[in-house]
């Protein structure tokens, strides 16, 4: 039974202090991240050069690009930017497990139960989504757009700043996108969509997912469009499953 025996001002020391928990937990990996700054930098900076595993693996053509700095500050705030972003990576499952131990003692013991399943899905397929997105789709986004030109007298150069800022759009773009099978498992859950809806309209969903990948990487590479929308199919076909076989339990 849902914990009542707290005021209102328990509830918020209580909140206080994970919040404080979930800052140093931050700090501490930030700051880590920050001092292995040639580390940090030579798992941000790979997908620039074709020596990256998946270029090799495609047997991409020879390519390195050269970043350059525009600002007097820049390089120390990305190197900020890059360390806060791999201190949140790092804490994650700490900063979740110390939300959810102050959220669930509100909840019955059912609830505790959906609720713990639905975070660690959404945790887990965020996760996958980051992962997809610096080990494929960016590279694949790097190597056409970086080398892309409109004119042999138009050179490309491109600051450090707008490299990381795509690195991390792209990977939150990616995270949220992964979340869509836990979407529909929410929603089959709460009767407001069905498997058989899905499969009718399967084939309007794979004209939008062609879009969505053209949009998230704009080449005129058919191959490496069809690289992008697969891992999206694929995420629609099993929440198809997921939908159905939650229909089918919620029947019984």
């Amino acid at each position: 039974m849902p914990d009542a025996g707290k005021s209102f001002w328990d509830h918020l020391d209580d909140l206080r202090t994970s919040l404080i928990r979930i800052v140093i937990a931050v700090a501490v990996f930030t700051v880590l991240a920050f001092c292995f700054k040639d580390l940090l930098f030579r798992i941000v900076l790979a997908p620039k050069d074709s020596s990256f595993f998946i270029y090799r693996l495609l047997r991409a053509d020879d390519f390195s690009l050269n970043l350059m700095n525009v600002g007097l500050t820049e390089q120390f705030m990305v190197h900020l930017k890059a360390a806060f972003a791999f201190g949140v990576l790092m804490a994650s499952p700490y900063v979740i497990k110390v939300l959810f131990d102050f959220v669930s003692p509100a909840l019955y013991e059912n609830e505790k139960k959906h609720s713990t399943v639905v975070v660690v899905s959404a945790y887990v397929m965020f996760m996958m989504g980051v992962a997809l997105n610096y080990l494929l789709i960016f590279p694949l986004t790097v190597r056409f757009l970086g080398t892309y030109q409109v004119s042999p007298d138009v050179a490309n150069m491109l600051t450090l700043d707008s490299y990381m800022s795509t690195l991390l759009m792209m990977s939150i773009v990616f995270g949220i996108v992964f979340e869509v099978p836990v979407v529909c498992w929410i929603l089959a859950r709460l009767g407001l969509l069905r498997a058989e809806s899905m499969t009718e309209y399967r084939r309007h969903a794979i004209v939008a997912i062609l879009v969505i990948a053209a949009v998230i990487t704009p080449t005129a590479d058919a191959f490496t469009l069809l690289i992008v929308s697969l891992p999206i199919w694929l995420l629609y076909e099993a929440s198809i499953l997921i939908v159905r076989s939650t229909e089918r339990k919620t029947a019984e």
